[in-house]
């Protein structure tokens, strides 16, 4: 197992190492499951970082980056990749997945936490907005993003939340996955032309919800639709499971 003695970010010196601003992380001290996705159901660690490029009304993670309701001085803290690694290394689960908030805000300074996480063994998915591409540094083996547009009916205006450019280099990176959170057939409408519009494949829909209710009549409502279609369908495991706690 790598120390963090042993952990090097290129020939950066540790009293100079990277910081991401990061609102918590999660899955080492209580275990608990990638709750969408491809990868739903599987053990995983969680790195949530802080700061949103976006302001989603129906964002369920508004502790990242509503300042009017939340103070970003006890919602987040600046955390090296040598702490971060050692945290995970800590766990045999494989998975990390560093999610948000935007996590590819701060993907210059991702590059060094993604390489030693993959040395030590771990495979990391990206939970993202999709408006940001990439960089190429993080388009390697041993990492996948989830891309998940978000939709008018999300409550951001689709100017600023649907991105072409960003969009075309995720598909062009063969490693994403395009989740969308949906209520409703109309809002699948729109799914099936932006993934005409823009060759994203494969498709997965996520039923609107943070109660165990409302997830089970939005899967109901959708469901004959999604398959219709020969998209995937993915639940919100953590929701079902552990009624949507922070930090689980």
């Amino acid at each position: 197992m790598t120390t963090p003695e042993q952990i090097t970010i290129g020939a950066v010196p540790r009293n100079t190492e990277h910081h991401l601003i990061v609102a918590e992380r999660f899955g080492v001290e209580v275990p608990t499951f990638q709750g969408e996705g491809p990868s739903c159901g599987h053990p995983a660690l969680f790195i949530r970082l802080s700061r949103c490029n976006l302001t989603c009304a129906k964002c369920d993670t508004k502790y990242t980056w509503d300042w009017s309701h939340f103070d970003p001085r006890e919602e987040s803290t600046k955390q090296s990749v040598v702490d971060l690694v050692a945290w995970a290394v800590s766990s045999p689960v494989q998975l990390v997945v560093i999610t948000g908030g935007e996590p590819l805000i701060q993907q210059s300074r991702l590059v060094p936490l993604v390489r030693e996480l993959l040395a030590a063994g771990k495979r990391v998915e990206f939970e993202t907005n999709g408006t940001i591409a990439p960089s190429p540094e993080l388009v390697v083996q041993g990492v996948r993003f989830n891309v998940s547009p978000k939709l008018a009916s999300f409550g951001e205006v689709e100017a600023k939340s649907i991105v072409p450019a960003a969009l075309e280099a995720f598909v062009a990176s063969g490693r994403a996955a395009f989740k969308f959170v949906a209520s409703s057939v109309a809002d699948l409408d729109r799914v099936a032309e932006l993934a005409d519009a823009h060759r994203l494949a494969p498709v997965w829909v996520m039923p609107e919800g943070t109660t165990t209710e409302a997830i089970t009549a939005t899967t109901r409502i959708l469901a004959d639709a999604v398959a219709a279609r020969h998209w995937h369908f993915t639940t919100r495991l953590h929701v079902l499971a552990f009624a949507d706690a922070r930090g689980r």
